[in-house]
């Protein structure tokens, strides 16, 4: 991969959205393509994956969910909250906002979709039901897609994130972002379509997210987005709109983005992110590869490390980020990583398996 260069960053945002390529939608504010839940209905797929591909990266729906609806989420939502604190559960958060004297503002609900879905069964299908959700989804990664919700609030004085672009390669380190070759960082983003859903009244002092609108198209945004004059450009040129409780943020999960500072003095902004995978995010077979880890590291060994590979789960996700939380990083450790660690500091095969055993515990949904 080439070292990121900020001239070219910005002669790609030099890109205008032009409302002629997308005649459904209902304007475009600082180069965001803002759409009715009608125009959404009425438009082609192609116009939809126009936006988020060779367009802006991000469209706004407004009114893409009934608010009578969001509001009735929106209290369990908040139930699940008050419970984590009751239990004094704390719970990890990726690219965690702080406030000015370095605490955590947030708060999270990691797999509400399943939390949602086992606790009001019937809220949950009124909300999923929508199809304005459907058509931006089915769009952008065809059927048999996957669902995943994460519940963030953040309280007024939360920082603004550094910006940065989001799953899958987006949430590894720079040093890990390099060794994938440059057309893997071409597919990834098409692997997931991210999404928010305000439940709560966003106006811009509250800190909705921050965009940086065409960024998408910037080949080497991974590895930029940690670069000090990258963030500093960021900071001084994202864009930012509104959004009322109902509306709905899609975007190609490459644009450069972060939540905003919530200056206001009274707003919690609440947001369901979904990020929805493609189907062909996993592999063909289903594997146990816990099993295969037990049947093989008696005879591994650092000199071994491939077979390493080839045995042991290398990602970290998908995960319970209630019990698995990324507290040391942008993500836990990994099977693989695991499995390394016991080869290296030579673990008997009773303390791997237990630590095997606890890994995959920690991973399971409840």
């Amino acid at each position: 991969m080439a070292v990121p260069v900020l001239d070219d960053l910005v002669a790609v945002l030099a890109d205008r959205t032009d409302p002629r390529a997308f005649p459904h939608a209902d304007t475009v504010e600082q180069e965001v393509l803002v759409y009715s839940a009608d125009g959404v209905r009425a438009a082609p797929p192609s116009e939809l994956v126009r936006a988020l591909a060779d367009g802006p990266g991000v469209v706004v729906v407004r009114g893409a969910l009934d608010r009578a609806v969001v509001d009735r989420v929106t209290a369990e939502f908040d139930a699940m909250i008050a419970e984590q604190y009751a239990a004094g559960q704390a719970v990890g958060d990726h690219f965690a906002a702080v406030d000015t004297n370095g605490r955590g503002t947030n708060d999270r609900v990691w797999n509400a979709l399943e939390k949602l879905a086992v606790r009001a069964p019937a809220a949950f299908v009124d909300y999923y039901a929508s199809d304005v959700l459907a058509r931006v989804a089915l769009a952008w990664l065809g059927p048999g897609y996957q669902v995943t919700s994460q519940v963030n609030v953040v309280h007024p004085g939360g920082a603004a994130q550094v910006g940065h672009r989001d799953y899958h390669l987006g949430f590894l380190p720079p040093t890990e972002i390099v060794r994938y070759p440059a057309h893997v960082h071409r597919l990834s983003p098409v692997l997931t379509l991210q999404g928010a859903v305000a439940h709560a009244d966003m106006p811009v002092e509250s800190g909705p997210t921050l965009y940086l609108p065409h960024s998408q198209k910037y080949a080497d945004g991974y590895l930029a987005t940690a670069l000090p004059e990258f963030a500093a450009h960021f900071a001084r040129h994202h864009v930012q709109l509104p959004l009322a409780v109902g509306d709905a943020a899609f975007f190609n999960p490459a644009v450069i983005h972060g939540a905003g500072h919530n200056r206001s003095a009274d707003v919690r902004r609440t947001a369901n992110l979904l990020q929805i995978s493609s189907a062909f995010g996993r592999a063909m077979e289903s594997v146990d590869r816990a099993r295969v880890c037990r049947a093989v590291y008696p005879y591994l060994t650092p000199d071994t490390d491939h077979a390493v590979s080839a045995a042991a789960e290398g990602y970290a996700f998908p995960t319970n980020l209630d019990r698995d939380p990324p507290v040391d990083g942008l993500a836990p450790p990994t099977q693989a990583d695991l499995v390394r660690r016991a080869v290296a500091q030579g673990w008997t095969a009773a303390a791997f398996d237990a630590a095997l055993t606890d890994h995959a515990r920690r991973r399971e949904s409840h």
